[in-house]
């Protein structure tokens, strides 16, 4: 069978089971829309909980963002699998034994303020629809390739089956579609990863075939009697110096700027919204221990494999593109060429694709419509630069290798389901939080205090119906690839949320004052600072006009940094907390008891501001 129908039939089935873990697991009470009833047991969570948190960015993206920086690359898979041990250590457990609903929740008692609430909640908002957007590029992309219809379109299809089964199911349904999402994405993310690297090295363990030999078959594959015997990454090496790269394993990223993007990645995966409601759906605190320990195990499976997927695709690209006369190009090339996500000009005439440094293109392609060699055809619409004749979109490098790499179809298809399930099971998390934020935060917790059970859950999924609308919108129109958009989305949590939770949690003497004032100047910089390079003057985004060399992607460090900073300040020259928010933060810190597994902290100490 062909890839597209391949395609369909696997995507049919997981869409299914999706629709049906929904409607068997709706929703029927606020508790269950936004901590499903705190009834999921720690491995079903452990699970959930790497489906919400392993994105479109991590299944999609990061495996092709190594691909094309080599060890730079490698700050993606140190800040978020750092970020999330820091999380599991620092503030889930915490957080479980508060034992409410949300984070503006959390912060609003902690901080005795509705202000404090209100400022939180917006951050909430404004962190998952930045985070949103590359989940739907992501649901796009996928099926703007293996379904053969536009981006667009393909976003509109994503943002029906989250509409159904977020709006329907709450976290309740959201939960146990995740778990079928974990198992859906592991699998189609490591059976190719398995199979190139036996094909290329011998070696069935990914993590293990990237720093092994090349094989007599793999030198086959490659095309080149002399890869036989040598390791992997030396053969990359060569093919990159050969070609005028620098080295795949050097690095040639400001080591500052590389530093600070680790920290914005790691601090900012402990203040994602998304990620925290996660450990209120569990029964105990210690079950919120657990599940973050299993949750580590299942998210490694794939993190392990990324940086070898990344380096087999970067050598079967090169070795399969490279010097080809375009009439004689893969295949494979040939299929991505009409999503507009891959091109090629011509540059010198000689029929030949070259493949170097620079880039080809300035300004992405948009598919026309046309047969034949896509760059050329629109040649007249773009700006081409430096001697590089092919435009490759770095989101389709994982999406692409079991292609690349002569695959059977049913494999390149599962990959696209596994896309998707990474895709939408965030999208569906995020969409959560907005939910949450809305109807339990703003109109329950500030407008309309006396709203009944039935009006606050009517007001959830209403606003996760807006929510889904507006990230589509985000999905049509990105602000950058898929892996760069969730880079700012952890900026900003860092730069607002883990500073207030994180002082909240071990500082009696932080006040209202403190925490209001550095989430508004944390967040405030770090969004004009992205806001600047990206948007109004993107021309500068280059590291001699950087901030201290720090990219826009870094500087949500900084932002937390300017955040603890003016909290400590502010908290130190204004009034100190009431009395009795400083023995609840003491309380919070308490073992838990034996008999129960619970302390009961009481909250009543929230005043208005």
């Amino acid at each position: 069978m062909s890839i597209t129908t391949w395609t369909w039939i696997l995507v049919g089935v997981t869409f299914a089971i999706y629709i049906l873990v929904a409607i068997r697991a709706r929703a029927v009470s606020t508790g269950a829309f936004y901590t499903a009833e705190r009834t999921i047991h720690p491995v079903l969570n452990g699970m959930a909980t790497g489906a919400d948190w392993m994105s479109a960015a991590s299944f999609i993206s990061m495996a092709g963002m190594i691909s094309f920086m080599g060890r730079d690359g490698s700050m993606y898979l140190l800040g978020w699998t750092g970020g999330y041990v820091l999380l599991a250590m620092l503030l889930a457990p915490y957080l479980r034994k508060y034992g409410k609903f949300t984070v503006p929740e959390f912060i609003g008692d902690r901080y005795y303020s509705q202000g404090a609430r209100i400022i939180s909640l917006i951050c909430a908002i404004f962190i998952s629809f930045t985070y949103v957007a590359g989940q739907m590029r992501g649901v796009g992309v996928v099926f703007s390739r293996f379904l053969n219809v536009p981006i667009n379109t393909g976003v509109v299809i994503g943002m029906c089956i989250v509409f159904f089964y977020a709006v329907l199911g709450g976290m309740k349904g959201v939960t146990y579609t995740q778990v079928a999402q974990y198992c859906i994405l592991i699998i189609a993310y490591m059976i190719p990863a398995i199979y190139i690297s036996i094909m290329l090295t011998n070696n069935p363990i990914p993590a293990f075939g990237f720093g092994s030999s090349i094989s007599p078959g793999g030198a086959e594959i490659l095309n080149d009697a002399s890869t036989q015997g040598r390791y992997l990454l030396d053969v990359l090496n060569g093919i990159h110096k050969d070609l005028g790269f620098s080295e795949y394993t050097s690095g040639v990223r400001p080591k500052i700027d590389i530093f600070f993007i680790v920290v914005a990645l790691m601090v900012g995966t402990a203040g994602l919204p998304h990620v925290i409601i996660r450990f209120f759906t569990v029964p105990r605190i210690r079950d919120a221990r657990a599940s973050a320990g299993w949750a580590l195990f299942f998210i490694v499976l794939l993190y392990t494999a990324a940086p070898a997927v990344a380096v087999f695709a970067r050598t079967n690209f090169i070795k399969t593109v490279h010097n080809v006369h375009y009439d004689h190009a893969p295949k494979w090339l040939k299929n991505w060429e009409s999503t507009g996500l891959i091109a090629w000009i011509d540059k010198n005439g000689d029929g030949k694709m070259q493949y170097g440094p620079g880039k080809a293109i300035t300004g992405k392609p948009k598919y026309t419509g046309k047969t034949g060699n896509l760059g050329q055809a629109l040649v007249s619409n773009l700006i081409t630069t430096d001697a590089n004749e092919l435009y490759v979109d770095r989101d389709i490098m994982v999406l692409a290798n079991p292609e690349i790499a002569r695959l059977p179809n049913w494999v390149i298809a599962l990959v696209a389901a596994g896309g998707l399930a990474a895709a939408l099971s965030t999208a569906a998390g995020l969409l959560l939080v907005i939910s949450a934020s809305i109807s339990h935060d703003l109109m329950k917790g500030v407008l309309m205090p006396s709203m009944s059970e039935k009006g606050e859950l009517m007001w959830a999924r209403c606003g996760a119906a807006g929510a889904v609308v507006i990230a589509g919108l985000f999905g049509i129109f990105p602000p950058g690839f898929v892996a760069q958009v969730v880079a700012f989305a952890f900026g900003l949590a860092a730069a607002s949320f883990f500073p207030a939770i994180i002082m909240g949690i071990f500082s009696k003497k932080t006040n209202v004052y403190g925490a209001m004032t550095g989430m508004i100047a944390g967040i405030g910089f770090t969004t004009t600072y992205i806001i600047y390079f990206k948007f109004i003057n993107p021309g500068a985004n280059r590291p001699e006009n950087w901030w201290f060399g720090i990219s826009p992607e870094g500087i949500g460090a900084v932002g937390m940094i300017i955040n603890f900073v003016l909290m400590y300040i502010v908290s130190k020259v204004t009034p100190e907390p009431p009395q009795e928010i400083q023995d609840l933060v003491e309380r919070l810190r308490y073992p838990v008891e034996r008999t129960t597994g619970e302390t009961k902290i009481s909250t009543d100490a929230r005043k208005p501001y």
